[in-house]
């Protein structure tokens, strides 16, 4: 922070007055708010190339005529650059109101439109004003970053939510639709984040940010990621009012066959959200944030609905819709709490807590006799009939359970009391076969019994899921 200081001092001759950080959205990026003599944003990176490609193209917005934040000053090193303060307004802020009430107005819709009507100036303008070999980092959408971004699906989200898939037929799908969001380039600027956080409102006009992952592409990625930003809640009515808009100031630059264009635009969303959903994994079930979990289930359910319209894609479809079927992902809009049980092995690690709150309970079951080290029950587990009455009689897992039931009893109650809305409870073995499966099961069912509250039961290792309702 002090060599940004010092870059202030440098281009305005005096101190400022004040540096704050602002809280950051997944960007390796750091902002400070900086007054002084001229109010700015500082903006510090940890890629000297990422801070070149942002600095440049917003030269080249600027050249085109669409408002983005000018750059005022650079330090040596690339590291640090000073630009233009927009405030806080963002178009995703601004329509909070509508998201909420499940409806966007003639007012709202204005808005949005009259942000999507500069999309084409940004694609057909930015490429006539930009080095595309300044990029960060890579100059082209192409087999490469689609694949990136396939896998990040794979790995960041399938493996995050522990679900058992065929990896080769997966791919086979992934190399289809690969070759067809190829099959149509016109080589323009692809803006790559084109989504209403990244649109700021300055005085009522729309200023656009955080394009410096940007690339020459096909038209289709960022009107696809926009009007399909899962976040953003948009009705059907407006998604239609959108792109109408953006077919009509496209226009002016290029003139395109509207049912190929459709059909290409359903391809890009169903990509986009593919990659949406890498990144909520990430975000949400690895770094545990939870507004980025709460965005699956609406994610999921577009998804599922652009794929059967898309068709040629069964496994994904089939993937997506068992996903969306699991208790973690079944939204409830009820305010009454639920209660997560959850067996698992302690090989694979301790389940993440999914509701985001970080409440409840990990029971370590391996101080237990364990009935997985004999030959007559290794193949079964803690719902078969044999493991029960071996751990029943021989092993001190009443004992266990009773002091497990105290401990769970006295939170669930408390919760319920101050209209808490989740409690999460794992048993965890060393296979998560046995006693971790046992002691889930007798938890989650004293749990219903006693209180009455809805409980989830999860048997990670057995691929076992359903859900005791509320009485």
């Amino acid at each position: 922070m002090e060599k940004l200081k010092d870059l202030y001092i440098k281009t305005y001759g005096s101190e400022p007055l004040s540096v704050v950080r602002l809280t950051g959205d997944g960007s390796n990026r750091v902002y400070y708010r900086i007054s002084g003599v001229v109010p700015v944003m500082g903006v510090v990176g940890t890629s000297m190339e990422e801070n070149r490609a942002f600095i440049a193209l917003s030269k080249a917005f600027k050249a085109s005529g669409v408002a983005a934040p000018v750059v005022l000053a650079v330090s040596d090193d690339g590291f640090r650059y000073l630009q233009e303060d927009l405030g806080d307004a963002t178009l995703y802020g601004a329509m909070a109101a509508a998201r909420e009430n499940g409806a966007f107005e003639a007012e709202d819709m204005a808005c949005l439109r009259s942000v999507i009507e500069e999309l084409p100036k940004i694609q057909f303008g930015v490429s006539q004003n930009f080095d595309f070999s300044l990029c960060y980092p890579v100059s082209d959408f192409n087999e490469r970053t689609v694949m990136w971004d396939l896998n990040y699906f794979k790995y960041c989200f399938l493996k995050g939510v522990g679900v058992e898939f065929n990896e080769n037929r997966l791919e086979d799908e992934f190399v289809k639709l690969t070759a067809m969001l190829l099959s149509d380039n016109d080589n323009v600027f692809l803006y790559r984040d084109f989504q209403s956080r990244n649109v700021m409102l300055k005085d009522g006009e729309p200023y656009f940010i955080d394009f410096q992952g940007g690339r020459r592409g096909p038209i289709y990625y960022d009107i696809a990621s926009f009007v399909g930003q899962a976040r953003a809640k948009y009705t059907d009515a407006a998604v239609d009012s959108m792109v109408e808009a953006y077919l009509a100031a496209l226009a002016q630059y290029k003139s395109v066959d509207r049912e190929h264009f459709m059909k290409m635009l359903r391809l890009f969303r169903v990509f986009r959200l593919l990659q949406n959903l890498g990144t909520y994994g990430y975000r949400g079930l690895f770094e545990r944030k939870k507004a980025f979990v709460e965005s699956i289930p609406a994610a999921l359910e577009q998804l599922s609905q652009l794929l059967a319209q898309v068709g040629g894609f069964e496994y994904i479809h089939s993937l997506v819709d068992e996903i969306a079927a699991l208790p973690m992902f079944v939204r409830d809009d009820s305010k009454e709490l639920t209660v997560d049980v959850m067996s698992f092995s302690y090989k694979r690690g301790i389940p993440d807590d999914i509701s985001g709150n970080g409440g409840g309970f990990v029971f370590d079951c391996r101080a237990i006799h364990n009935p997985g080290r004999y030959e007559p029950y290794k193949k079964l587990t803690g719902m078969d009939e044999p493991v029960i009455r071996f751990l029943e009689t021989e092993s001190n897992i009443a004992e266990f359970l009773e002091n497990a039931y105290a401990l769970v009893d006295n939170m669930v109650d408390t919760y319920k009391k101050r209209g808490f809305t989740h409690v999460q409870v794992c048993c965890g073995c060393t296979g998560g076969q046995h006693r971790s499966v046992y002691s889930a099961e007798h938890i989650a069912r004293h749990v219903a019994d006693k209180f009455g509250v809805r409980v989830v039961v999860t048997h990670k290792m057995q691929g076992v899921h359903y859900v005791i309702e509320a009485k």
